[in-house]
Order: structure tokens, then C-alpha cells, then sequence
């Protein structure tokens, strides 16, 4: 089975792609392209799918980066085949060295230099980490210059209902069109940050991911689903 992936038609010398749950090898709530770890799939059917994944994207899994991700703003460099370093976004200059950030509702999200030496970072931006800053730590990262960015596939403002302390902190942090009604708009917010950080050029692909069912959506499915992901590396 091929591993379908939506690319992102970066500009620069970039390969990134998000994936579905389609193309994998795993069975049950977890069918099938799999990529966390912290479930209770079995960790062998993990590797595959994330081999899959690399194979698919023309990346080597074995230089593949990850981090134990815990909803904060911190970004790491990327170390080729580092997993276990806590942290929510990756970035890279070295070509070649692929990064994967994993999500089941949060956001995707790609950063990319468009001006001087390539440099790329991948985030995993969920309602705190928006809070706490991860967007603008991953812009940061990247430094001063033209950047690009696009927003995978998340739970959009038509399935994200809040608590009133939740969506008051989001009010108070980003205004009004933070939120739809009682709906948390996650990819408004993205957007936002992303350009008041001075990110040029915003693409957002408005998947929801609770709403379509080639994704994994922890609320959707109570907790017990998969993880997708965005790859990517500097060509």
C-alpha cells in the first residue's frame, strides 16, 4: 500500500509533506500509517509505519529527528536519529536531515527561510503550546529574514468546543476572532502569530481533522487514535 502524503509546495530547496493515517501497517483505532509511539499500538508496527513514511517522503529514517513532545514553546535543533530530548518544534540547516513532529489534533505546522542559507523548522502547535509561544520560539529559531510557513491538517473551529476559562485566556490573548461562538479557531490564531512574528507568506490547508476520518483525532475518537505527522528536510 502506498503511503499518500499532502506536499507542501514549499520555496526553497525543501521537501515537506504531511501525512494521513492511510499506507500503514497498524490495525484497530490505530489504522493504519501510525506514527506515535505513545499509544497502545505495538511499537514494531510504529518503526514500519514510520520507515513508510521516510520511504515516501525520500528521507533516511535512520538520521530521522524526533522529540518527546509536551505541549511547550521549545525548539531544538535537530540531531541526526535523536528521539528522546523534550521540545514541541524542531529546525535544520544541515541538508538531508529529516525532522518529523507528530499531532492527532494540534497543528502541523512548517517553517521555511526563503532568503540566505536554507533553513527549515517543524512545530507541533496545540491550544497551549499556541499559549506559551511555540510559533514565535520556531520563528525565532529560524532568525531574522524572509520565512514561509504552511498549517496542516487540525481540528478546525467547526468541531473544537472549549470550557469558558479556555476560551477567556484565548479572548484575552488574541481577540475576538479567536474563537467562533463557544469553537476555539485554531488556525486563525496560527495564522495570526505567524504573521505578527513576520512570517511573509501563510498557507493553511484547512483540514479538520476531527471531521474527516483520514485522520486521527484524539477528540473525535476519545483519546484512543493514532498520530499523524509533517516531515520535512532541506533538500
Amino acid at each position: 500500500m502506498s503511503v499518500p502524503l499532502l506536499w507542501w509546495d514549499a520555496p526553497g530547496p525543501y521537501e515537506v509533506a504531511f501525512s494521513t493515517r492511510r499506507g500503514g501497517v497498524s490495525g484497530g483505532p490505530y489504522e493504519s500509517l501510525n506514527l506515535g509511539l505513545l499509544t497502545d499500538d505495538a511499537p514494531e508496527h510504529v518503526e514500519r509505519n514510520r520507515s513508510r513514511l521516510c520511504e515516501a517522503a525520500g528521507a533516511d529514517p535512520v538520521r530521522l529527528a524526533m522529540n518527546r513532545q509536551v505541549h511547550a514553546a521549545t525548539v531544538n535543533r535537530a540531531e541526526p536519529g535523536e528521539r528522546g530530548r523534550e521540545g514541541d518544534g524542531l529546525w535544520t540547516e544541515t541538508p538531508g536531515l529529516p525532522m518529523l513532529k507528530l499531532t492527532a489534533d494540534c497543528l502541523p505546522i512548517a517553517l521555511a527561510r526563503q532568503n540566505g542559507k536554507p533553513g527549515l523548522a517543524l512545530l507541533h502547535a496545540g491550544r497551549l503550546g499556541l499559549l506559551e509561544g511555540i510559533v514565535e520560539a520556531g520563528v525565532a529559531a529560524l532568525g531574522e529574514g524572509h520565512l514561509a510557513a504552511a498549517i496542516g491538517p487540525g481540528i478546525g473551529p467547526c468541531c473544537y468546543e472549549v470550557g469558558e476559562e479556555i476560551a477567556e485566556s484565548y479572548r484575552g490573548r488574541f481577540g475576538g476572532e479567536a474563537l467562533r461562538g463557544r469553537n476555539l479557531d485554531l488556525w486563525t490564531v496560527a495564522d495570526r502569530v505567524l504573521r505578527g512574528a513576520g512570517v511573509e507568506h501563510v498557507e493553511r490547508v484547512e483540514i479538520c481533522t476531527a471531521c474527516n476520518a483520514e485522520f486521527f483525532s484524539h477528540r473525535r475518537d476519545g483519546g484512543v487514535t493514532g498520530r499523524q505527522g509533517v516531515i520535512g528536510y532541506v533538500a
